[in-house]
């Protein structure tokens, strides 16, 4: 067998420069990471970059959709079929995926906040395509609507706060915790989606406990 027959594939430049993006928004944030380091990481050059890519902002939003966990798909299938598994396991699927989602996109998008053009064409790059970060709340609050309706949420319920709730709650755990000398919160995964699902549904359910 040939040299080049035991050598891997390689990714092609748009897929080597998606992976360059996040690996480098993780560690420095969106802001500070440049078209010109993405580039070299991946090993490309700035022109072949821009045949994929419009700019950094085009970047984060393909890495948001195609490198980070995605919480539309799934809420959006719940909502269609409302009624499915229990109320409490969906939002602790929810929950588990969120968190995760906000792991990675907190320290990336953090550092917009300190550009304000930046953010400006980072926000009309998300609405250009239908995304934003109001997204997963609505989302969520559709299957909780869809739920109230089948029975299975309090008929009283505000579905719009719960999903605030729940989302704000994952989107914290990666703000929060970042910050103290480990890094890691108190509790697992699994711990987090779980209490923070039950937590929510007690203000939801329609008979107690």
């Amino acid at each position: 067998m040939s040299a080049a027959a035991d050598t891997p594939a390689r990714p092609p430049a748009r897929a080597r420069i998606l992976d360059a993006a996040h690996e480098l928004m993780l560690g420095v944030g969106m802001a500070r990471t440049t078209t010109k380091e993405i580039a070299r990481a991946a090993d490309c050059s700035e022109a072949a970059l821009y045949k994929h890519f419009t700019g950094k902002e085009d970047l984060f939003v393909a890495v948001l959709a195609e490198r980070l966990p995605r919480l539309g798909p799934l809420m959006a299938e719940l909502a269609r079929e409302p009624g499915v598994g229990s109320v409490e396991d969906n939002l602790t699927g929810i929950a588990r995926l969120a968190a995760l989602f906000y792991e990675q996109s907190v320290p990336i998008a953090a550092s917009l906040y300190a550009e304000t053009q930046l953010k400006r064409r980072h926000d009309g790059a998300l609405r250009e395509v239908g995304a934003g970060p109001h997204l997963p709340i609505e989302g969520l609050a559709a299957y909780l609507l869809a739920e109230q309706r089948g029975g299975r949420v309090r008929a009283d319920a505000d579905t719009y706060t719960a999903a605030a709730l729940l989302m704000g709650a994952c989107c914290q755990r990666a703000f929060a915790y970042d910050a103290t000398e480990s890094g890691a919160s108190p509790q697992s995964l699994d711990t987090f989606a779980r209490a923070a699902a039950r937590t929510v549904l007690a203000g939801l359910s329609p008979t107690p406990g």
